[in-house]
């Protein structure tokens, strides 16, 4: 009985403010009451306006993604029209967001049943043992670019349900051999750090109405020298007909403009 009657003192109180707040319109009835924008809020056609560099970027959705110079634009058509792309250029060029973004976009509009993330398990000049947990937890540090490209497309709920639903596969290099990746988006990242046999194993798993997109910096890799095989892999596919090889360089660069001028120097 208590509960009811707090929820009725409640409801009586609503009521009451309700009424006052009619009155101070001037005693409109509640059908010629108007509510009004307050002035100086955010507008949608906002969003697309410059702002200011000096303040702090809003991390919010984006619907749309542009290509923000030439060679990304090349690499975001061959991704729609080409069946392998080898994406090759330094850090921060957008190479693996970009390809996240095509997978993501060709699942959404049923192009593709599921999408494929594969990625060397090499740490980058450190050895940190062995990690704890399923197969997904021990690859999950490094495929945490590939998430962070991931959540910028998808909410944390939609990820959550596409992973547990098989959408999108988790799938470690060292089991890929044997498999047909048919009616699916493959996104090989880091393949600097595949050797060639690696890279033929990978390249060979390619099925129908399949897109397979291989991303990586020569420059940067963790394994021993010359042992690398992304570079002569990428030479040798150039000529192929459905396939496209695409070069970005310093100036495709889309992180901090120091990024650019370091790997100048470095």
């Amino acid at each position: 009985m208590g509960k009811r009657a707090s929820a009725k003192r409640q409801k009586a109180n609503a009521e009451l403010e309700a009424m006052g707040f009619l009155e101070e319109m001037g005693g409109k009835s509640r059908n010629e009451a108007r509510l009004y924008a307050i002035q100086g809020g955010w507008h949608p056609d906002d969003a697309d306006k410059v702002r200011n560099p000096n303040t702090p970027r809003e991390q919010r959705y984006q619907k749309n993604v542009k290509p923000r110079s030439e060679n990304q634009a090349r690499l975001m058509k061959a991704l729609e029209t080409k069946s392998l792309v080898c994406a090759l250029g330094p850090a921060g060029t957008g190479k693996t967001y970009l390809a996240i973004c095509k997978a993501v976009e060709a699942l959404q509009k049923g192009k593709v049943a599921r999408i494929i993330l594969s990625r060397p398990a090499v740490e980058a000049g450190e050895q940190i043992g062995f990690l704890p947990g399923a197969m997904e937890d021990k690859l999950a540090p490094y495929l945490r670019p590939l998430y962070d490209a991931l959540a910028d497309r998808l909410s944390p709920q939609q990820l959550k349900h596409m992973m547990g639903e098989g959408l999108i596969e988790i799938a470690p290099i060292g089991f890929m051999r044997g498999r047909t990746l048919n009616n699916a988006f493959v996104v090989i990242d880091e393949a600097q750090n595949c050797t060639y046999t690696q890279l033929k194993m990978l390249l060979t798993r390619l099925g129908w109405h399949s897109t397979m997109a291989v991303t990586g910096d020569p420059a940067q890799s963790d394994l021993l020298p010359h042992l690398s095989g992304l570079a002569q892999a990428a030479e040798k596919l150039g000529g192929l007909s459905d396939a496209e090889v695409v070069y970005l360089e310093g100036q495709d660069i889309v992180r901090h403009p120091l990024v650019a001028e370091m790997l100048d120097v470095l």
